[in-house]
Formats: structure tokens, sequence, C-alpha cells
């Protein structure tokens, strides 16, 4: 193993220990806020208090789920993992959008119950100050958690990021309809939570597409960029079958390269040693590149 190879999975097991370090803080954050969100949402009988409350416990297990997975994506490849284990992390964002659709048909049930019934919650001041302290807690959390996701280039942070901003938006709406309600509006705790539903579904759409994209092989780095980084070496004749896939901050590469026929086998082994370099220079998320070497008569 090269000591530039050797680096880049040492950065990658770094990488992992700082995900699960901001998994870890996450998950304290959603289940405080899940926990004060249900309590008082069945004590004063708000349905879309509880929902919301209900929201977050999804974000507290989409954390758990990260975590687990986060413990098989750090795990070096192996003989039956040849490419490593980082799918994993597309599985486990893939799960919170699962999670997500769950969430929104309890949240849909929930919700037309209270316009049947016409449930009226009972609001004081109480519940206002534990929905602007949540809110204020997951405004934090998101911006932390995107800000680490960008850092790290994590999908499964950047994904738990846009679930947990969409709480923010939930409970915004939360404390609209206890307004309404304090005001004598009646079935607006229903209304708001159904209403809810289309932005929380719209979430869970776009983390399932991303997921989906890594786990088909999307390509994740423009072909024409690589080519640019690999011509500019002076020997490279022509580049090829541009090909790369995985994640956002694990990166796998392959290419063919056209050189001098003239050119002996060692020096066709140094310039693709050259050209792994001026990739994981030029691309710093690339984590391993097989340059095929093909002759060209000149």
């Amino acid at each position: 193993m090269t000591e530039a190879r050797q680096a880049r999975q040492e950065r990658a097991a770094e990488r992992s220990r700082a995900i699960r370090v901001v998994l870890w803080s996450i998950l304290a954050a959603n289940w405080a806020v899940a926990a004060a969100k249900v309590a008082l949402g069945l004590a004063i009988g708000s349905t879309s208090m509880t929902a919301d409350g209900l929201h977050s416990f999804i974000d507290g297990g989409s954390n758990v789920i990260g975590l687990v997975a986060m413990h098989f994506a750090s795990q070096p490849p192996d003989r039956e993992h040849p490419y490593g284990h980082q799918k994993f992390e597309a599985l486990a964002a893939l799960a919170i959008g699962v999670m997500i659709g769950m969430g929104v048909l309890e949240l849909g049930r929930m919700a037309w119950g209270a316009i049947v019934h016409g449930t009226h919650p009972t609001v004081g001041p109480l519940a206002v100050g534990v929905m602007l302290g949540t809110l204020a807690i997951n405004l934090v959390v998101t911006r932390v958690e995107r800000s680490w996701g960008e850092k790290l280039g994590s999908a499964l942070l950047l994904a738990d990021a846009r679930h947990t901003l969409s709480d923010v938006f939930v409970t915004a709406a939360v404390l609209s309809s206890l307004a309404l309600s304090w005001l004598g509006v009646r079935r607006v705790d229903g209304v708001v939570a159904l209403a809810v539903l289309v932005f929380v579904a719209w979430t869970g759409w776009t983390i399932l597409r991303q997921a989906v994209g890594i786990l088909a092989d999307t390509a994740r780095i423009e072909p024409q960029k690589i080519r640019e980084a690999v011509l500019a070496l002076p020997e490279v004749l022509a580049v090829h079958d541009v090909r790369s896939r995985g994640m956002e901050g694990s990166v796998y590469v392959d290419l063919k390269i056209d050189v001098d026929s003239a050119a002996t086998v060692e020096h066709a082994h140094r310039l693709s040693d050259a050209v792994e370099e001026a990739l994981t220079q030029a691309f710093p998320e690339i984590v391993d590149v097989v340059v095929h070497v093909e002759p060209r008569v000149r």
C-alpha cells in the first residue's frame, strides 16, 4: 500500500469518527425535544404538537440508524467488500427517507382525526414556551449538522440536517395553530398538521432520491473535469472511458489513458501513479483511482 493511499484511508477513518460524534450529539438534542413535545401535546390535547413530537422522535430514530450504519461504513475493505463499506451510510440515508414516509402517514391520520372530531387544545404560556424553546434547539441542530455534513462530505449528516429542518417548519406551523386555537378558531389544529404533510413528504422524497442515486452508482464527478486534470500531464496523450461513483466524501474513479507505445512498463507504472496523484490533489473526495494504460503509436 502506497503512503498516499494509506493516508487517504486514515482520513476516511477520522471522518467516520467525526460523523459519529456529531450524530451522538444530535441524538441527545432530538430526543430531549421530542419528549417535551409529546408530553405537553398529550397533556393539553394538541394533535399538531403531539405529531410534531412524533416527527422529532423520527429524527432521533434516524440518528440511531446513522450510528449503526457508520459502525459498518467505517470498517476497512475486506475480501467480501473490496470497495469498503461506505454504502451502508447511503442505506442509512435511505432508511431516513422511509421513516419520514411512515411519519407522514401517522401525521395524516392524526390530523384527519382532529379535523373530523374538532379537537381543540388547551393553550397556555407553557405550551408556547416549550415550542419556542424546541424551535431554537432545532435551528441550532440544523445549522451545526449541515455545517459538519458539508465539511465531512457526509450524505448521512446532510440528509439528517434536511430532516431536522423539516421539524423547524413543523414547529413553526404548530405555533401558528396554537395561536389560532387560543383565539378560538376550531379545527385549526388538525388543518395545520395536515398542511405540514406536503413539506415533510417532499423532504422524504429528496432524501430518497439522493440515497438511490448513490446506491445506483450515479456519476459523482463530471468526466470532462477529470480529463482536464489528467491531460495536464504532458506524457498523457488521451483520456477516455472515465467513470466515477461513490459518495460525496468517498469517490472511486477509473479511466483509460493513452501513452507512447515506446514507453516501458516501469514508465507506464510511474505515469499511472502520477495520474492518481494529480486526481487526488484536484479532487480531495477521491479515495481510489484505477488507471488502465493503453499504447498509442505517435
